[in-house]
């Protein structure tokens, strides 16, 4: 909405852009939609000046009366009303810093009255976009992180097979002793020994081509109700949402409160089992901030949040605090995966759960990563 362009209603003799007017950095733009409708007088005069960039009119005649012509401030002036606001409509505005995401601030006056509107200066992007092929092996790539757990992962292959015979599936690895995985279209990459759980979904996103990736973790396992498809018809109708659904019936979901609190002190962050509000139009879909570890999401969002690779061990929540602001993410009932029974293996086990020094590893370098209160520890401990 921020980008569309709305004129201000003339309540004042000026009428001028009030949001959406944006340039490229350094290029030169005519500015919409400012006009006077000052009474007939012997002579009009309006001025208009920013900060950060130059403006001018285009095409001037002789006898036109501007003044500051490509400088910072600018005046018009005539005895006429259709030439004065025939001058206005060839305003141009020139930002003369380069910057690829940045505003300026137009002060426009005639007379008594002013008013202010802002110029938004931004670089566009390039977009990227996905061949979407014709089903669903071209849309959405399988991915996981395994570490001395072959037996689950090899259950998980087999479901996935079970149901979906051509989707790439790829596995990143940071066992200690890695052994080969194969099966047609899965990709396994060799990682250096308990690089961790975060470093090996950086590596896994970074080698999808598909616009949308499932991750799934390696004791999970596919069922009947294990539909990719409904995943990606949901968000195809939503292009902003990532997906989250339940693993054996538990549709675990969080929002998180923060407050950004001052420079000096730090925000203030809160994981609450909560939702947002409903996703309109979809029963048992719910606004979230976090999900279960089982989630179908769009490859170009998640790359630009990442991964922390800090973070070897548990971690879960942290990247979904990273992605506060960046990312919408939603909840689905339904859209379920089974988790594998295993018994305990105890070289994984002292891997998984590394204890309190790591722990308190970790929660100092989200607090000061993050900005938060040192207060905040009994929550953060428990995410």
């Amino acid at each position: 909405m921020e980008d569309r362009l709305i004129i201000a209603p003339a309540t004042s003799p000026l009428q001028y852009p009030i949001t959406g007017f944006t340039v490229s950095p350094m290029q030169k733009s005519l500015i919409p939609g400012i006009t006077s409708f000052a009474l007939t007088q012997s002579c009009l005069q309006v001025s208009l000046s920013v900060k950060s960039g130059v403006l001018s009119v285009e095409d001037l005649l002789d006898g036109d009366q501007v003044e500051g012509q490509g400088q910072s401030e600018l005046t018009i002036s005539s005895s006429s009303l259709t030439q004065l606001n025939d001058l206005l409509s060839r305003v141009t505005y020139t930002s003369t810093i380069y910057h690829i995401r940045t505003s300026d601030l137009v002060s426009f006056t005639f007379e008594d009255h002013k008013a202010m509107f802002p110029i938004m200066i931004r670089r566009p992007s390039v977009p990227v976009l996905y061949d979407p092929g014709k089903d669903i092996n071209s849309q959405v790539t399988i991915i996981t992180k395994t570490f001395l757990r072959y037996k689950e992962l090899n259950v998980l292959i087999q479901s996935i097979r079970k149901f979906y015979s051509k989707i790439k599936i790829i596995v990143a690895d940071d066992s200690l002793n890695p052994e080969p995985v194969s099966g047609n279209n899965i990709e396994h990459y060799i990682m250096p020994p308990a690089q961790g759980w975060f470093a090996g979904r950086n590596l896994a996103v970074s080698q999808l081509t598909t616009k949308y990736f499932l991750w799934v973790d390696d004791d999970f396992e596919f069922l009947n109700e294990t539909r990719i498809e409904s995943f990606v018809e949901i968000m195809e109708g939503l292009p902003e949402l990532d997906l989250g659904g339940e693993v054996s019936g538990d549709q675990f979901y969080f929002v998180l409160e923060y407050d950004e609190g001052d420079e000096s002190d730090g925000g203030c962050l809160r994981r609450i089992r909560g939702f947002h509000q409903p996703l309109p139009g979809y029963d048992g879909c719910f606004l979230v901030d976090g999900v279960v570890n089982y989630f179908l999401a769009r490859t170009d969002a998640v790359r630009s949040v990442g991964f922390d690779p800090f973070l070897k061990r548990v971690a879960h929540t942290e990247f979904f605090i990273d992605g506060v602001g960046k990312l919408m993410v939603a909840s689905c009932k339904g859209l379920s995966v089974g988790h594998q029974k295993h018994q305990a293996q105890e070289t994984y086990d002292s891997y998984r759960n590394p204890g309190k020094p790591e722990e308190e590893q970790k929660l100092t370098s989200l607090l000061i990563l993050n900005h938060l209160f040192v207060l905040m520890t009994s929550y953060i401990l428990n995410f």
